[in-house]
Protein backbone atom coordinates (compact mmCIF):
# COMPACT_ATOMS: atom_id res chain seq x y z
CA UNK A 1 0.00 0.00 0.00
CA UNK A 2 1.31 3.44 -0.86
CA UNK A 3 0.41 5.56 2.19
CA UNK A 4 0.96 9.31 1.80
CA UNK A 5 0.48 11.94 4.49
CA UNK A 6 -0.74 15.55 4.25
CA UNK A 7 2.76 16.87 3.47
CA UNK A 8 3.24 14.38 0.62
CA UNK A 9 5.55 11.94 2.40
CA UNK A 10 5.28 8.20 1.75
CA UNK A 11 5.49 5.66 4.56
CA UNK A 12 8.13 2.96 4.14
CA UNK A 13 9.04 0.08 6.41
CA UNK A 14 12.66 -0.92 6.97
CA UNK A 15 13.11 -4.69 6.87
CA UNK A 16 15.97 -7.14 7.33
CA UNK A 17 17.05 -9.35 4.45
CA UNK A 18 17.87 -12.96 5.13
CA UNK A 19 21.68 -13.21 5.29
CA UNK A 20 23.20 -13.82 1.87
CA UNK A 21 20.13 -12.80 -0.15
CA UNK A 22 21.08 -9.19 -0.84
CA UNK A 23 24.10 -6.89 -0.96
CA UNK A 24 22.86 -5.01 2.12
CA UNK A 25 21.43 -6.17 5.43
CA UNK A 26 18.16 -4.24 4.98
CA UNK A 27 15.82 -2.56 2.52
CA UNK A 28 12.68 -0.41 2.53
CA UNK A 29 9.20 -1.32 1.31
CA UNK A 30 5.63 -0.15 1.38
CA UNK A 31 3.31 -1.84 3.91
CA UNK A 32 1.53 -4.90 2.59
CA UNK A 33 1.51 -8.65 2.46
CA UNK A 34 -0.31 -11.79 1.53
CA UNK A 35 -3.88 -12.39 0.44
CA UNK A 36 -5.82 -14.96 2.47
CA UNK A 37 -8.25 -17.41 0.90
CA UNK A 38 -11.49 -15.65 0.07
CA UNK A 39 -10.09 -12.11 0.37
CA UNK A 40 -10.21 -9.57 -2.41
CA UNK A 41 -7.03 -7.59 -3.05
CA UNK A 42 -8.53 -4.49 -1.44
CA UNK A 43 -9.67 -6.38 1.67
CA UNK A 44 -6.21 -7.95 2.01
CA UNK A 45 -4.49 -4.57 1.57
CA UNK A 46 -6.72 -2.95 4.21
CA UNK A 47 -6.07 -5.82 6.64
CA UNK A 48 -2.30 -5.79 6.03
CA UNK A 49 -1.91 -2.03 6.50
CA UNK A 50 -3.82 -2.38 9.77
CA UNK A 51 -1.57 -5.22 10.94
CA UNK A 52 1.71 -3.69 9.86
CA UNK A 53 1.32 0.00 10.70
CA UNK A 54 -1.96 0.27 12.64
CA UNK A 55 -3.77 2.24 9.94
CA UNK A 56 -7.45 1.39 9.77
CA UNK A 57 -8.91 1.89 6.29
CA UNK A 58 -11.77 0.17 4.53
CA UNK A 59 -11.40 -1.73 1.30
CA UNK A 60 -14.00 0.59 -0.27
CA UNK A 61 -11.81 3.62 0.44
CA UNK A 62 -8.90 2.12 -1.52
CA UNK A 63 -10.50 1.85 -4.94
CA UNK A 64 -8.49 -0.05 -7.53
CA UNK A 65 -4.76 -0.78 -7.42
CA UNK A 66 -2.51 1.84 -9.07
CA UNK A 67 0.39 -0.51 -9.87
CA UNK A 68 1.62 -4.09 -9.68
CA UNK A 69 4.82 -6.09 -10.02
CA UNK A 70 5.57 -9.77 -10.01
CA UNK A 71 7.93 -12.63 -10.70
CA UNK A 72 9.92 -15.39 -9.05
CA UNK A 73 11.58 -14.84 -5.69
CA UNK A 74 13.31 -16.93 -3.07
CA UNK A 75 12.73 -15.03 0.15
CA UNK A 76 14.36 -17.60 2.40
CA UNK A 77 11.11 -18.39 4.18
CA UNK A 78 9.16 -18.87 0.92
CA UNK A 79 10.01 -19.32 -2.77
CA UNK A 80 7.85 -19.14 -5.88
CA UNK A 81 6.04 -16.73 -8.15
CA UNK A 82 4.78 -13.63 -6.37
CA UNK A 83 2.62 -10.69 -7.41
CA UNK A 84 2.39 -7.44 -5.49
CA UNK A 85 -0.51 -5.04 -6.12
CA UNK A 86 -0.29 -1.48 -4.81
CA UNK A 87 -3.17 0.68 -3.62
CA UNK A 88 -2.84 4.41 -2.93
CA UNK A 89 -4.28 6.09 0.14
CA UNK A 90 -3.85 9.57 1.62
CA UNK A 91 -4.01 10.27 5.34
CA UNK A 92 -3.82 13.54 7.26
CA UNK A 93 -1.14 12.02 9.45
CA UNK A 94 -0.52 8.71 11.15
CA UNK A 95 1.45 7.51 14.15
CA UNK A 96 2.74 4.09 13.16
CA UNK A 97 1.66 1.26 15.47
CA UNK A 98 3.29 -2.12 14.81
CA UNK A 99 1.66 -3.95 17.73
CA UNK A 100 -0.60 -5.97 15.39
CA UNK A 101 2.26 -7.33 13.26
CA UNK A 102 2.43 -11.08 12.92
CA UNK A 103 5.47 -12.82 14.42
CA UNK A 104 7.14 -13.37 11.03
CA UNK A 105 6.66 -9.70 10.08
CA UNK A 106 8.00 -8.59 13.44
CA UNK A 107 11.11 -10.74 13.02
CA UNK A 108 12.07 -8.80 9.86
CA UNK A 109 10.91 -5.33 10.93
CA UNK A 110 13.67 -2.78 11.61
CA UNK A 111 11.67 0.44 11.80
CA UNK A 112 9.80 2.85 9.59
CA UNK A 113 9.96 6.41 8.34
CA UNK A 114 8.13 8.91 6.20
CA UNK A 115 10.02 9.85 3.00
CA UNK A 116 9.61 12.92 0.81
CA UNK A 117 9.51 12.39 -2.95
CA UNK A 118 12.91 14.09 -3.24
CA UNK A 119 14.45 11.79 -0.61
CA UNK A 120 12.97 8.77 -2.33
CA UNK A 121 14.14 9.84 -5.78
CA UNK A 122 17.73 10.44 -4.63
CA UNK A 123 18.38 7.64 -2.14
CA UNK A 124 20.93 4.92 -2.67
CA UNK A 125 18.98 2.65 -0.30
CA UNK A 126 17.16 -0.43 -1.63
CA UNK A 127 13.46 0.47 -1.99
CA UNK A 128 10.67 -1.83 -3.13
CA UNK A 129 8.83 -1.56 -5.35
CA UNK A 130 11.33 -0.45 -7.95
CA UNK A 131 9.89 2.54 -9.77
CA UNK A 132 8.11 3.89 -6.69
CA UNK A 133 9.51 7.44 -7.00
CA UNK A 134 8.19 8.12 -10.54
CA UNK A 135 4.84 6.53 -9.66
CA UNK A 136 4.60 8.60 -6.49
CA UNK A 137 5.45 11.76 -8.45
CA UNK A 138 2.53 11.07 -10.78
CA UNK A 139 0.15 10.28 -7.91
CA UNK A 140 1.10 13.44 -6.01
CA UNK A 141 0.51 15.46 -9.19
CA UNK A 142 -3.00 14.00 -9.42
CA UNK A 143 -2.17 11.64 -12.29
CA UNK A 144 -3.75 8.37 -11.15
CA UNK A 145 -3.42 5.68 -13.84
CA UNK A 146 -6.62 4.44 -15.49
CA UNK A 147 -5.41 0.88 -15.01
CA UNK A 148 -2.61 -0.47 -12.80
CA UNK A 149 0.85 0.15 -14.24
CA UNK A 150 3.51 -2.55 -14.32
CA UNK A 151 6.56 -1.83 -12.17
CA UNK A 152 9.88 -3.67 -12.55
CA UNK A 153 10.26 -6.88 -10.53
CA UNK A 154 12.86 -6.69 -7.81
CA UNK A 155 14.47 -10.13 -7.92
Amino acid sequence: MIVVDSVNRVLLLRFAFDPGLAPRPYGWCTPGGGVRDGETLAVAAAREVGEEVGLDVTADRLGDPVAYTGGFADLGWSAGDFRDDFFFVRVDGHAVDTSRMEALERSYHLGERWWSLDELAHTDEIVYPYGLAPLLGDLLAGRRPESPIALPWHH
